[in-house]
């Protein structure tokens, strides 16, 4: 059995590395709870605005952080473009198969363009901070990770205040509830649904950057983070907001202990061991009971 002695800096590396699997769920957990929409294409599209953070750092030189600010603008007026042109008129219809079908098409869609665009080459950010760490109580912390988890809890409160104390994300979350009786309060449906893809693929642009800077990524990464924020969006439950986060953070514990214990075979065996017991037993996730949102 390895030492115990570096369990805790394993914990402190899953809690870390799980917070970016929380942006991306909180993502999905809007999109899909107001359009019920499985927007399986999120981690293609994380993996997109990466590159972005790339592109932007290798060419002109802007920091990643800085980056962040022009790359979310740009992300929002994304989300809402994906919406008007692709979703639009299957979320109209409730056509959960169609939408399902055009999330896979659009992911299919920007790998092949990222492999073209990029290659298919393993690519990462390195800046002069990127290899900075702390060491408290023998644990080591990098800055850059130290970064993601903070722009994680950032953006999990902006996002609930969003729906909380506004009166579009009171829109939102009525519409999330029941549209037909939304849309007869005077809601309009389509403006509702573009704001929360925009807000869903601002997240994946903030998913993007911690990723590009702490982690290697290739065009075809993204689908297996986009099943692991599903995996975390089911353990945190679907409408909660700060459960998607604590989902992400369990997620990321649990492929990171069972790397450590067991090894990394066997390690997402057991994250989709916990996936599926979670479906079985406590559908509605594992923060809260069935009538809770966050």
């Amino acid at each position: 059995m390895p030492g115990l002695s570096f369990v805790p800096q394993v914990i402190v590396n899953g809690i870390l590395f799980g917070s970016m699997y929380g942006t991306a769920a909180i993502g999905l957990s809007l999109i899909f709870g107001t359009m019920r929409i499985v927007f399986i294409a999120q981690g293609a599209v994380i993996v997109l605005f990466a590159y972005f953070s790339f592109w932007l750092f290798d060419k002109l030189g802007i920091d990643p952080y800085l980056s962040l600010i022009p790359i979310i603008l740009v992300s929002l007026l994304i989300g809402a473009a994906f919406y008007y042109g692709l979703f639009k008129e299957a979320a109209a219809l409730k056509d959960r198969i169609g939408s399902l079908l055009i999330a896979v098409g659009l992911m299919f869609f920007l790998e092949n363009f990222m492999t073209v665009v990029w290659t298919p080459n393993p690519r990462a950010v390195v800046t002069s901070y990127g290899f900075y760490a702390f060491n408290i109580f023998g644990i080591h912390l990098t800055l850059t990770r130290l970064i993601g988890l903070l722009l994680a809890v950032l953006a999990t409160v902006g996002v609930s205040t969003f729906l909380r104390k506004t009166l579009m994300g009171t829109a939102v979350r009525a519409t999330s509830e029941d549209v037909e009786a939304s849309t007869l309060m005077g809601i309009n449906p389509d403006r509702v649904n573009a704001v929360t893809f925009a807000i869903g693929i601002g997240l994946a642009a903030i998913a993007g950057t911690t990723m590009a800077t702490t982690y290697s990524f290739d065009p075809v990464y993204g689908f297996e983070f986009a099943i692991k924020a599903l995996v975390a969006l089911t353990l945190g439950g679907i409408g909660r907001v700060y459960g998607a986060l604590l989902g992400g953070i369990l997620l990321g514990l649990i492929e990171l202990l069972g790397t450590f214990f067991v090894g990394a075979g066997w390690s997402q065996a057991i994250v989709f061991g916990v996936f599926l017991l979670t479906l079985i037993f406590r559908p509605y996730g594992l923060f809260g009971g069935p009538s809770e949102k966050v």
